[in-house]
């Protein structure tokens, strides 16, 4: 059984957790990462690489990739340990600190705890029919928009998402359809109004029925009921933007007050139970405004608490990373 030891173990990859991660490093600490996900970034690497972000400080907008790549590269001037692809299932209390196990039964033991799961672990709403296709021409995401590049798409769903991947994909997709179950849709009008100003088509009122191969035995074809009748649309590519249903898991069990699957923290960040702190979309308070620029603040706080508490003899605000004062 392996363990890993540090000063403070962030659970969950995102920004908040990245920049977290990059904060304590500035403070001094050393810093384990442990997310469910292969790779860093949460869910904006695993919904939404390719989409535009406007409410980052500092930039009039950047993509979800870019903003990943760069927040691994300001935590990796402190060398934090990544434990990817792994969960974090157990809490324990020492003298000397807090013992965190994995679910492939490796332990962290850590000094402080610092939560930030985003919405904890997420698992895609599924296509009423054709999930047998799910990783052979059915996906829940793009990571990379290139590798649609001159295939005849599906999109279906009628939430944000939907919509944003059927802006990304027509410029270099033979052609995008967007199909959702109803005729209103839950995306932003001005998303909904540019995917009619390109000319994508739109098909409503409709249900996916069936995905069918072509005679080289891929995905070609999907079937979906329109108005009692079955409609034919070409597609090489289904991306079932339907959404996603979070659960906080392990979490549950870890002791910690819960209100609506987000843990509740006080000004400092502290969910009330020794050296464990939370940040970000997994965590609620009074007034409380979910957005990643909100996420960057809350890790701050957070770490500049536990650094004190840690070591009582510290500064809360330690200064600016500027260097100036």
């Amino acid at each position: 059984m392996s363990e890993t030891t540090c000063d403070l173990l962030v659970v969950g990859a995102g920004p908040a957790g990245l920049y977290a991660a990059y904060y304590a490093g500035f403070r001094g600490l050393s810093v384990t990462i442990v997310d469910t996900l292969p790779e860093p970034g949460g869910q904006v690497t695993a919904m939404y690489p390719e989409k535009d972000i406007f409410d980052v400080g500092g930039f009039r907008s950047i993509k979800g990739r870019d903003l990943i790549a760069g927040l691994v590269a300001q935590a990796g001037q402190f060398d934090p340990t990544y434990l990817l692809g792994r969960q974090a299932m157990s809490l324990e209390e020492t003298t000397d600190g807090l013992i965190v196990g994995l679910a492939d039964g490796a332990q962290v033991h850590a000094r402080a705890v610092l939560i930030t799961g985003g919405l904890g672990t997420f698992t895609p709403r599924p296509l009423p029919a054709g999930q047998e296709w799910v990783g052979r021409g059915v996906v829940n995401f793009v990571p990379l928009l290139d590798v649609h590049a001159g295939q005849e798409v599906v999109v279906v769903g009628g939430g944000d998402s939907a919509f944003d991947w059927a802006l990304a994909l027509h410029p270099i997709a033979k052609s995008v359809t967007l199909v959702h179950r109803r005729s209103k849709f839950r995306a932003h009008a001005g998303s909904v109004d540019a995917v009619r100003q390109l000319g994508i088509e739109l098909v409503t009122d409709a249900q996916v029925q069936e995905l069918r191969a072509g005679e080289n035995g891929e995905l070609a074809e999907v079937f979906v009921e329109v108005d009692g009748a079955l409609r034919t649309l070409p597609a090489q590519a289904v991306i079932a933007a339907l959404g996603f249903t979070a659960d906080l898991g392990p979490l549950t069990e870890w002791d910690l007050t819960i209100e609506r699957r987000q843990i509740t923290v006080d000004s400092s960040m502290s969910t009330g139970r020794p050296r464990v702190y939370g940040a970000g979309d997994i965590v609620t308070y009074p007034g409380k405004v979910s957005l990643i620029a909100t996420g960057f603040g809350e890790a701050a706080t957070a770490v500049n608490n536990i650094a004190v508490e840690l070591d009582p003899s510290a500064h809360l605000f330690p200064g600016h990373s500027s260097g100036g004062s």
